[in-house]
């Protein structure tokens, strides 16, 4: 895949690009503990993992703003499991994606993040945006 609209000039990677030392949630993570996180590290999205660092979903705040949107209120969903509101088997993409490939995979397919793999762990995640901020500063020379 050449990356369509998206491609790059310089075949920058997601390797360099992806946010590696970001927490993660783990399976008995509720959606206060979500919360609590994104404002803490002031991401929008987190990644659910397994015990060897696998993805197993992905919350966003969109995700939230919907199951409170279906729910009495924030205060009634608090205690639930986050990972009964993520997205599963989320899509992943390995360290050496040309961002502009990941890009488009992200634009046709409606993701705002990505997890980044090293083999068969997370490695790092990408935002739609730090994809576009990339190619830009690349087109710019920098």
């Amino acid at each position: 895949m050449d990356g369509g609209p998206c491609a790059t000039l310089l075949g920058m990677t997601l390797r360099e690009v992806m946010h590696s030392h970001l927490p993660t949630l783990d399976t008995a993570n509720t959606i206060r503990d979500t919360v609590d996180k994104m404002d803490i590290y002031q991401f929008p999205a987190l990644v659910i993992t397994d015990d060897e660092h696998r993805p197993l979903a992905v919350i966003t705040e969109g995700d939230i703003s919907r199951a409170i949107h279906g729910a009495d209120s924030l205060l009634s969903i608090g205690g639930d499991p986050a990972l009964a509101y993520a997205t599963k088997d989320p899509v992943t993409l390995p360290g050496t994606t040309e961002i502009g490939e990941a890009l488009y995979t992200m634009l046709n397919r409606g993701l705002t993040v990505i997890p980044v793999m090293e083999g068969e762990s997370m490695a790092g995640i990408v935002l739609r945006m730090d994809l576009m901020q990339a190619l830009l500063a690349d087109a710019a020379g920098g």
